[in-house]
């Protein structure tokens, strides 16, 4: 019986549980995430006033509920600067190669192999997250065999609004209070589940929050001045005091924003009044700009990397900066797969003990450099296999002239 199952059925559930999970045999399906008690997020508009109470409550020592911090992640979570700064960051990293080294530092192909899947994909995915959302449930399924190799079913993240990392429990409804909580930090569940983040670790999320609340205020308000001062104002002016000669003027307004043309009685004048409001764009649009700056710099720690630079030499230190943010996250995941990930795969029967995960810094070389290496090689002496130059060119070659290759 898997823990969910226990949690929607009542609250007496912890001493039933536990003795049921002290009997399951290893090679049940062991699962952490089934059936919570789940509510719709709330989509209600979010203001500086909601994130400092949510703020609050979820720092809050004796009781603390991160319910509704989460709430307005997901409200800023739509803006496309903070979902392009995420996957700009996430993206460097997920295109890094990797090995696995023995204790000799050898490379092994055949363990790095096991890592190269779709789980540890979205497994690394689930731990970066962390940077943003804090600290983060990641649960395991029962390994199984496919193609000869061992692996894990897709890891599934525990809902944050259930998992009450301060004291190291899961509640079944969210706005629990931790001491009707399950741990998962002892027993059977720390066999199926890893952590990744500190406990009070609350994500750059929680920085995020004022600008990207104000920048979507301000494209609010933006819109609302569009549709009022966007317009030239069309006013009609009659003597006719009867009622349905003005009902007809009414209507022939109304129709002119399609056909902007119309039919009225004679003594009617129209006036197309322009607005002569000039200074929005400054108002709103710097506004916009400088939230996008400053999600960039919480982000990204720097802005050149995701918007327009003024020169070359400051894009390169921004570069630069950038490049150690993601050497941050590379020392994440590193920490978190040699000092959590392994250990786990290994107490699940993969083979992998005694190995270590590195980053493979390996130089990628472009056709123009593979070339001049080639050709220092050659014209320094060097004897190359010509299989090597069948294989890699997918040329024929029967003999060799006296002239050099390159020159």
């Amino acid at each position: 019986m898997a823990i969910f199952d226990f949690l929607n059925r009542n609250n007496d559930i912890a001493p039933a549980m536990r003795k049921a999970l002290s009997k399951r045999s290893k090679s049940e399906t062991k699962k952490l995430l089934i059936e919570l008690h789940e509510k719709t997020e709330l989509l209600s508009r979010k203001d500086l006033a909601s994130w400092r109470m949510a703020w609050q409550r979820a720092i809050d020592v004796q009781n603390p509920n991160r319910c509704g911090l989460y709430d307005i992640y997901t409200d800023i979570g739509i803006d496309l600067h903070i979902t392009g700064c995420i996957g700009q960051r996430k993206g460097f990293v997920n295109k890094r190669g990797f090995k696995l080294v023995d204790k000799s530092g050898k490379r092994s192909d055949e363990i790095t192999a096991l890592f190269e899947t779709e789980w540890f994909e979205q497994f690394v995915s689930f731990a970066l997250d962390s940077r943003f959302y804090g600290h983060s449930l990641i649960e395991f399924d029962a390994p199984f065999e496919a193609n000869g190799k061992r692996q894990f079913p897709i890891p599934k993240l525990v809902p944050r609004r259930h998992v009450i990392p301060e004291y190291g429990v899961i509640v079944r409804d969210q706005n629990e209070q931790h001491h009707n909580g399950i741990p998962y930090r002892t027993g059977d569940f720390a066999d199926w589940c890893i952590e990744v983040g500190k406990h009070d670790d609350l994500g750059l999320l929680l920085k995020c929050c004022p600008s990207a609340l104000s920048k979507k205020n301000m494209l609010a308000f933006w819109d609302g001045f569009g549709e009022i001062f966007g317009m030239p104002i069309r006013i009609a002016k009659t003597t006719s005091s009867d009622e349905a000669a003005r009902s007809k003027i009414e209507k022939m307004l109304r129709s002119m924003g399609a056909a902007f043309w119309g039919v009225f009685p004679q003594d009617t004048e129209i006036e197309i009044k322009e607005t002569t409001r000039g200074d929005a764009f400054n108002v709103y649009d710097k506004r916009i700009d400088r939230a996008n700056s400053e999600l960039s710099k919480g982000i990204l720690n720097q802005t050149m990397t995701i918007d327009s630079g003024s020169s070359l030499s400051q894009s390169e230190v921004h570069l630069e900066v950038f490049e150690n943010v993601i050497a941050e996250d590379e020392k994440l995941i590193r920490n978190v797969v040699n000092n959590r990930l392994i250990p786990f795969m290994v107490k699940h029967g993969f083979p992998v003990d005694g190995y270590t995960f590195e980053w493979d810094d390996t130089i990628i070389y472009t056709p123009e450099h593979i070339r001049e290496v080639e050709r220092m090689l050659i014209n320094g002496g060097y004897d190359i296999s010509p299989k090597y130059f069948a294989d890699k060119y997918g040329i024929e070659i029967t003999g060799k002239t006296a002239q050099n290759f390159f020159e």
